[in-house]
């Protein structure tokens, strides 16, 4: 079969493999906070901009310091150590490894799939950020560290190993990592007590990375430096791991649609990840798994693997992925973009696979169609009837997804609106200055440019959080003193260098109190969006990030008074600022009251009336 045009992108100059690649020497650790306010210059189109260069050295060390397992000997963050390594001994398995999911200690395969899908898409689209900051090898052992730890929870064809540990007794334990409180059971889906979208979501992690991997690149990159060859992925080309990676798709794949159990979400076979991470639907994890797996099957004839894992052929993938699409009525969506929901996403990566001439991937007006149909309402959220709006500051905002996590579903979307236009996809050049002016619109609102003055990466700046709800980088070890052990005003113990917190309220307040999981809490894919924007940065921008322009201590002369009024903390739910359940609760009482006041209104009524009849009767 001749291969299709797109293939000519990928890089095909050598097919030799590569073990993990080797860190720079020296080996690079983040600089103090107080060099986030100095401003620096990038001109020379060789050499990336030093601030955004850091931003992305401080975004893949965060992912360091979540480390799960023993711990390496090129180990950078010295205040962490080896971990539950007994994991998975309760079935008889070596699942130690992988990153704990937030700033507790569970680990959970289905996030983690998607944060590892989302890094390898960035890392095939703006790959060369990663190399021009010398920062591909620790890309590398980043994924590795995931994706290895992924094989482990995928033992055999039909079994998956989907969470590490009970969600109620991590949640009642606040310390270190030397004193993880046990049981911690393993539980897993396979084919008589299947999960779909777990299985599926995992399989395109695998071949998303896998692609990458491979050498594979989607699209060439259409802004910023003309010098720059922006169309390479990054530089950790490695065969034998790409089909290792590729072998488990497949087989994860197969178990997604032919469980003999049927298709169903995950949580109905394993229902303690119901209060963790559950899901809402699974027909977005098996297109994207179908779309992924046409390209690493493609990529993988392209550099001469000898790997006869599947019978289907990319073609047959592809066909899959639009016939799931059709079935679950996924077009004309507008949903958010995250770990639970991917759909979006599938109409960027259909567009790119157009764009490229990808045999059988039909006419790129259909997907540019409904690509922009999408990325309009994200730039103009007022153009439709749906949850998202402007705060005042001018953050993206999904009243129900933004509640717990403001700042991830604005740098998703930012995320997919550069994605699309820096691919050349647009079918106007307005469009794709729209697109590209409000992605860079969140992006600065992330980095400081909001009314708080607040970069919320942690450790960048004198001004970023330095409470983030993480156990082990607060030092304390006392869950009825997390606010005071240490104190707020001195900050976590160890800084939890390139964190991205989850941001401030619907009013634009971000009041850094540690036990305010809501505003304050870490995780695994909140970083994630952020690595593919600051790639891209790398390769296009040599202009300083915002958070160089940042007055130091300007967030304290403007933070707010008092407490939030979320789900973690309601002290602060008074008049206006009341929560969603706050007003529920307020209209159920107002309601009763009312009733009552107004029998008794009735009740008063009746009663003169009835003296009035009696008198004149008299």
């Amino acid at each position: 079969m001749l291969l299709p045009p797109w293939l000519l992108l990928l890089s095909l100059t050598s097919i030799q493999t590569y073990a993990q690649l080797s860190f720079p020497s020296p080996i690079w650790f983040p600089p103090n906070a107080t060099a986030g306010a100095t401003a620096t210059t990038g001109s020379n189109t060789t050499v990336p901009n030093e601030q955004w260069s850091t931003l992305l050295g401080d975004l893949l060390y965060f992912y360091e310091a979540q480390r799960s397992g023993k711990l390496p000997s090129d180990n950078r963050v010295s205040w962490r150590n080896d971990s539950a390594t007994s994991d998975g001994s309760d079935v008889g398995l070596d699942l130690s490894g992988g990153y704990y999911d937030a700033g507790d200690y569970i680990k959970v395969s289905f996030p983690l799939s998607f944060t590892l899908n989302s890094i390898c898409w960035g890392g095939i689209d703006f790959g060369m950020g990663y190399d021009l900051s010398n920062q591909t090898s620790y890309l590398d052992s980043m994924l590795r560290w995931g994706l290895d730890w992924l094989i482990k929870m995928h033992p055999n064809n039909d079994t998956l190993y989907v969470e590490v540990a009970d969600t109620g007794i991590d949640n009642a334990y606040w310390g270190g990592d030397q004193n993880i409180p046990g049981p911690r059971p393993s539980f897993q889906i396979n084919d008589t007590s299947p999960g779909t979208d777990v299985a599926a979501g995992v399989s395109a992690a695998f071949a998303s990375c896998s692609y990458l991997y491979y050498g594979g690149a989607l699209s060439p990159t259409t802004i910023g430096k003309s010098s720059v060859n922006s169309t390479a992925a990054a530089s950790l080309k490695n065969t034998t791991y790409g089909d290792t990676l590729l072998t488990h798709a497949v087989e994860l794949y197969g178990l997604a649609v032919n469980a003999s159990g049927g298709m169903t979400l995950y949580q109905n076979s394993v229902p303690e990840v119901q209060d963790s991470y559950a899901s809402s639907g699974y027909g977005d994890e098996l297109v994207m798994a179908g779309l992924w797996l046409s390209l690493a099957v493609n990529a993988s004839q392209s550099v001469n693997s000898t790997l006869n894992v599947t019978s289907l052929t990319a073609q047959e993938y592809y066909s899959l992925a639009e016939s799931y699409y059709s079935q679950f009525d996924l077009a004309g969506q507008n949903s958010v973009f995250n770990w639970d929901d991917k759909t979006a996403g599938t109409y960027i990566l259909f567009a790119q696979m157009a764009s490229l001439g990808f045999e059988g991937s039909g006419n790129l007006s259909r997907w540019q169609t409904e690509a922009e149909r999408y990325l309009d309402v994200v730039v103009d959220p007022s153009s439709s009837t749906g949850d998202a709006s402007l705060t005042k500051g001018g953050l993206l905002y999904y009243s129900g997804d933004s509640n717990d996590a403001s700042l991830n579903p604005a740098l998703n979307a930012a995320m997919l609106l550069t994605r699309y236009a820096a691919s050349g996809l647009c079918s106007s050049n307005d469009k794709k200055a729209t697109y590209l002016s409000f992605a860079q619109s969140q992006l600065d609102y992330t980095l400081g440019r909001n009314p708080m003055f607040v970069p919320y990466v942690v450790g960048l700046h004198p001004n970023s959080p330095i409470n983030p709800h993480s156990a082990m980088s607060s030092g304390g070890d006392d869950i009825n003193q997390i606010d005071t052990s240490p104190s707020l005003s001195q900050g976590n113990t160890y800084v939890l260098y390139g964190a991205i917190v989850g941001g401030p309220d619907r009013f634009d307040r971000f009041f850094d109190i540690r036990s305010d999981w809501v505003e304050n809490e870490v995780a695994l894919d909140y970083n994630a969006p952020m690595l593919t924007l600051t790639a891209m940065h790398i390769v296009t921008d040599d202009v300083d990030p915002y958070f160089t322009n940042l007055e130091v201590g300007a967030n304290e002369k403007v933070k707010p008074k008092g407490q939030p009024c979320d789900d973690a903390i309601q002290d602060g739910c008074s008049g206006h600022l009341l929560s969603e359940g706050g007003k529920i609760a307020l209209g159920v009482v107002f309601g009763i009251t009312g009733l009552v006041l107004l029998g008794l209104l009735a009740v008063w009524i009746w009663t003169v009336r009835s003296r009035g009849k009696l008198g004149g009767k008299a």
